[in-house]
């Protein structure tokens, strides 16, 4: 196409699209060639300036749409606007929204903040305050009730007079609020902390030696403790026997439940331990007791003396981390459990003593037949043999008579506990007065034979104190072959029944009855020599005796 024709294809386009109305439009004029533009007038002067609702069509616009006249007229239509469906349409539109942020954003650093922020700064400041005065007065309220919880802590008699009567019978008078922790067949006993307890701690004020009416307990939260009270951490065993700790009978009755407690409670080992008689404190056990407990815990014992915990007449009190409290000795225990107890027991001594724990099986006379080892433990004073020598002799005899058969004679007041220990385990037949030195019988090997004198008045008067030690010869294993009791002794001016004549039947001495004497240990003998033989068959068949003891 030709130029001119382009030029005037363009003004009839531009005609028919012109916004304008025909008065405003450009005046027409004549179409030349290219040769007469030069010698053309100027242009008239331009239309004046489009109303505000219009634009100016530029030159730019002008050349554009020259340059794209050979389009068709729905793709020219297509580029002069943008499509409402044009997928850059969300693109812009989310463009101008950030914009509008950043200005807002931009506008609010030079604008102060408005009297409603500082209002919120000031309540919380006022919530803040009184938050923290509520928690201190929280705390100032638990302290104050924690003060009164300590101070409300109540002591109580540990010997409750009221029972003085019946102390030994049903409910003790030691700690008499308090209700024993008993599973059959088990010891009975009193825990702090426990559920019983509630989670409190025993406290004592206990160092009172002389009255007991003068000791005290009471039971406290860990958090409250009395006022002034010590703490002593660890486990504390507390004891309380009616008797002593001095006698080794009424001492070992007195501990044979700790040791319960001790197989049961993963070989727990006290700390501390804390002795009452009558509610009155002790600061010590005899030599022989003390031994056997070291030798069963593995460790010396410390035994409270409370030193330093009194003020003027006043007691401090002592409370305790955790604490065992035993006041029945080894009532309710089952004879398996007490077997249990004092197996340890002759265990334990044995190898504190360096005895060997194999037994009375391994000794066998130069033929290989067991040696029946008959010991003769005898006493001075009170309840000895009126002629030792003689009743030495009778038993000396019956012994000659059986193979493989020794004799051994002893008195109990001049050996240390070892020698006790190593002269029990040597010994199949004891023979003794009736008396603590007796307690030594568990110290055999079960199944071994006790033979017990007494002298006259006692079947009638003594009581049931009288059958301890065929208590202690079941309960430790062993076999009691009976009793003698003499007939004949001092005479008492009441009748035989009146209790007053035990005064004098208590300390008597006995006698002896040869025939008797010598046709009982004969018939012991031959049993005991029957047992033995059984033995060594059962030796033979066994892989292997254990060289240690339990809780080691």
């Amino acid at each position: 196409m030709k130029p001119e024709d382009q030029i005037s294809y363009f003004m009839k386009v531009k005609q028919a699209r012109s916004p304008y109305p025909a008065a405003q439009r450009a005046p027409k004029f004549p179409i030349t060639t290219q040769s007469s533009l030069q010698s053309l007038p100027p242009p008239p002067p331009p239309p004046p300036p489009p109303t505000p609702n219009h634009q100016p069509l530029h030159f730019a616009t002008l050349t554009m749409a020259v340059s794209e006249s050979e389009k068709s007229s729905k793709n020219a239509r297509k580029s002069s606007t943008f499509s409402r469906r044009s997928p850059k349409l969300p693109i812009h539109l989310l463009a101008i929204c950030v914009i509008l942020i950043v200005i807002f954003e931009i506008q609010s650093l030079h604008t102060p903040p408005p009297s409603l922020s500082w209002n919120f700064m000031n309540q919380w400041k006022t919530a803040t305050n009184s938050s923290t005065t509520t928690f201190q007065d929280c705390t100032q309220k638990l302290k104050t009730m924690a003060s009164k919880v300590q101070s409300a802590v109540t002591f109580l008699p540990l010997k409750d007079l009221r029972y003085s009567s019946t102390a030994q019978q049903g409910h003790t008078w030691f700690m008499s609020s308090m209700y024993d922790t008993h599973e059959e067949g088990e010891v009975q006993y009193q825990k702090f902390p426990s559920q019983a307890s509630k989670g409190r701690l025993l406290c004592l004020k206990g160092n009172d030696t002389h009255d007991g009416s003068w000791n005290s307990y009471a039971l406290a939260w860990p958090q409250t403790l009395p006022e002034n009270a010590t703490l002593l951490e660890g486990l504390t065993f507390v004891s309380y026997n009616h008797y002593n700790y001095d006698n080794i009978w009424h001492g070992l009755s007195a501990m044979v439940p700790f040791v319960a407690w001790h197989i049961k409670n993963q070989c727990a080992v006290p700390r501390r331990w804390i002795l009452y008689h009558w509610g009155e404190l002790r600061t010590k056990m005899g030599p022989w007791l003390t031994t056997l407990m070291e030798a069963t815990y593995g460790e010396a014992l410390i035994i409270e003396k409370f030193d330093g915990t009194k003020e003027g007449n006043d007691q401090i009190p002592a409370c305790f981390e955790e604490a065992v409290v035993m006041r029945h000795n080894e009532g309710g225990m089952s004879r398996e459990k007490r077997m249990e107890v004092y197996d340890l027991l002759r265990c334990k001594a044995r190898a504190y003593c360096n005895v060997s724990l194999e037994g009375r099986i391994a000794e066998v006379n130069q033929k290989g037949v067991p040696v029946i080892g008959m010991t003769m433990f005898m006493r001075t004073g009170p309840r000895s043999f009126k002629n030792d020598m003689t009743v030495i002799g009778i038993f000396d005899k019956a012994c000659q008579k059986v193979e493989s058969c020794r004799l051994l004679v002893a008195y109990s007041n001049n050996l240390t506990f070892c020698e006790q220990v190593k002269l029990m385990s040597s010994t199949d037949i004891l023979i003794s007065p009736h008396g603590a030195q007796l307690t030594n019988m568990f110290f055999m090997d079960r199944n071994s034979s006790v033979m017990e004198f007494f002298p006259k008045g006692w079947s009638k008067l003594a009581g049931v104190g009288q059958y301890v030690y065929h208590w202690i010869a079941s309960w430790s294993g062993m076999v009691h072959r009976g009793a003698w009791r003499d007939p004949d002794g001092d005479q008492c001016q009441y009748p035989d029944d009146d209790r007053r004549c035990m005064a004098i039947y208590k300390g008597g001495k006995i006698g002896y009855n040869e025939s008797f004497f010598s046709e009982w240990a004969g018939h012991v003998l031959n049993e005991v020599k029957i047992r033995k033989a059984e033995e060594i068959v059962l030796k033979k068949n066994t892989t292997g005796i254990s060289s240690a003891c339990g809780c080691t």
